[in-house]
């Protein structure tokens, strides 16, 4: 599996599955078009089993269960530790132009996506196509000039045809959840008690006023997230840069997640080689993020949330390093 551009690969092994291992691969570029070959592997999440793998083990580009096609980027992936539902969230395109209109500024949107689970195969969806390299998801509907769309409809890029257009992208697997455009989700982790999954966004690079940089949780209930999917607000902000106007140079930018058994959340910053700790905050108050000896954050980080996602961050400055993403 060899790629010019997103070269990195998500590895999730499942806990509601014995010996099933899922793995995501990117896009070879912005735009993609081998990507609409389900043979070429491009931009597609797959299922193997590590249990009985033959001496030349497994081809990913025509081996192994297809839970979906048509994902430019989906770099995270998490399984819901009771439903065994399976999330991912994607990257979207860069650059977007629509009927000749530059709109990338807030178009497309990212993406959560959602692709059943691996014990039942109820979900009609599974192994779709979730609509990359033709079809994107609208964050700022006014911006496309378009009639019947709302945040998360699928429309089509560039000059449509009789084959490539709206109607066709309707048809499409639409995104769970979409968020703000370019914020770039690297992680998903849901947490011990699966009531909130929690977003690591990179920050963007294409966009004039940087967003993302930041740790944000999603409310979940029932297996699936609370919030429905045209809503522009479905995540609460955890830990974020003090000024993103100062992004990316002098900012952290969120990457990995892990729980440990007591439900802190570790998350690393690539940028500045740092390891944030996120503890629950018993009486409710939100503190300005601090290092372990108790100086305030070099980066300027503050924390943001409801009371009752109101968290304590810790800095630790720990001698690790981290492999830069690239989005």
């Amino acid at each position: 599996m060899n790629t010019d551009d997103h070269t990195t690969r998500t590895l999730l092994l499942s806990r509601k599955v014995d010996g099933m291992l899922l793995i995501s691969r990117g896009s070879t570029s912005n735009v993609d078009l081998a990507a609409t070959l389900l043979s070429s592997g491009h931009s597609q999440i797959k299922v193997f089993n590590i249990t009985n793998v033959s001496s030349t083990g497994y081809d990913f580009n025509t081996d192994g269960l297809r839970l979906g096609w048509g994902l430019r980027n989906s770099v995270g992936l998490a399984e819901h530790p009771d439903t065994g539902g399976l999330y991912s969230v994607e990257n979207s395109v860069d650059q977007l132009e629509v009927q000749g209109k530059d709109v990338h500024q807030n178009n497309p949107g990212e993406e959560m996506n959602f692709h059943g689970t691996l014990s039942e195969n109820k979900y009609a969806n599974q192994g779709s196509n979730y609509g990359y390299p033709y079809c994107f998801s609208a964050w700022a509907p006014a911006d496309l000039e378009k009639d019947n769309i709302k945040v998360g409809t699928q429309f089509a890029m560039g000059n449509q045809n009789s084959t490539i257009n709206d109607t066709y992208c309707a048809g499409l697997t639409a995104p769970r959840l979409t968020f703000q455009s370019h914020m770039a989700p690297l992680d998903l982790k849901l947490n011990n008690s699966a009531q909130e999954a929690w977003v690591t966004f990179h920050g963007s690079w294409d966009r004039t006023n940087p967003v993302g940089y930041k740790l944000s949780v999603i409310p979940f209930a029932n297996g699936e997230p609370v919030a429905a999917p045209d809503n522009k607000t479905s995540t609460s902000d955890v830990l974020t840069n003090a000024d993103n106007a100062k992004c990316p140079q002098n900012c952290f930018r969120p990457v990995g997640i892990a729980f440990d058994r007591q439900g802190r959340l570790f998350m690393s910053s690539d940028a500045t080689g740092e390891i944030y700790v996120v503890v629950k905050d018993q009486v409710s108050q939100a503190t300005a993020g601090t290092s372990s000896s108790g100086a305030s954050s070099p980066t300027g980080s503050a924390v943001s949330g409801t009371p009752r996602h109101a968290m304590d961050a810790f800095l630790l400055m720990l001698s690790l390093l981290f492999l830069s993403l690239i989005v």
